[in-house]
């Protein structure tokens, strides 16, 4: 499918479940930060985050093309390792859990679909495929490019921070894709370091305290639009 499957996957109307998160945008709000400040909340995250998870996408992809037999475990223990926050490594199982059924639809009986369960790590509590990992085995059947898969990983991070703003701090929908467009140099810088990583002990390890502390508080919150 090659770039076709990079659209598919990058569609916000892709039904994986993703419309429940906001990338540490509804913390950040209940934190205090304003409307003007989502750009800035958007270029830290392509630093941190986004390279690490662009990455690790890329890794699966290589892992699910270049091996027999598949194992995703190392890669599964990395990046779990580069999540600290217990609420951020569940919402990762949660929503790579939505892409998982996708992968399972689109190519069923594939061995490197298949082998997603060599990421489950054992708890408590049990750790499914991480959403980078699911979306970079399925990005390898589907016949991506590294850097496509790379990018598309990039820019489905920023749009669920940029769709989510809509609903907890309406403005000028205009807005948020402005906000996305002009991230387009650090995105690429990010493709680019994620396509040269080569093993999973190199996964970026970039510290993002502010978005971490904003998660632990989030998962005590009770009334809440968005799982993270």
């Amino acid at each position: 499918m090659g770039p076709l499957a990079a659209l598919l996957l990058a569609d916000g109307r892709l039904p994986v479940g993703a419309y429940v998160y906001s990338a540490g945008l509804e913390p950040a709000v209940a934190a205090g930060l304003t409307r003007e400040e989502i750009p800035a909340l958007l270029r830290a995250r392509v630093r941190t985050v986004c390279v690490t998870e662009a990455a690790a996408a890329v890794l699966a992809a290589r892992e699910a093309v270049a091996r027999d037999p598949v194992d995703y475990g190392p890669l599964q223990r990395a990046l779990a390792a580069r999540t600290p926050v217990a609420p951020l490594r569940e919402v990762g199982a949660a929503l790579g859990r939505g892409v998982h059924r996708l992968a399972l639809r689109l190519a069923p009986g594939h061995p490197a679909i298949a082998a997603l369960d060599t990421a489950v790590l054992p708890g408590p509590p049990v750790l499914r495929p991480l959403r980078p990992v699911v979306t970079g085995a399925l990005g390898a059947v589907l016949g991506l490019a590294e850097a496509e898969l790379a990018r598309t990983v990039v820019y489905d991070d920023l749009q669920a921070v940029a769709s989510a703003a809509l609903k907890l701090l309406p403005g000028d929908p205009l807005d948020s894709v402005a906000w996305v467009a002009q991230t387009a140099s650090s995105v690429e810088e990010a493709v680019v370091e994620a396509v040269a990583t080569s093993k999973p002990s190199d996964l970026p390890a970039r510290s993002a305290p502010l978005i971490e502390q904003w998660a632990l508080e989030h998962a005590r919150t009770e009334r809440r639009l968005f799982l993270a």
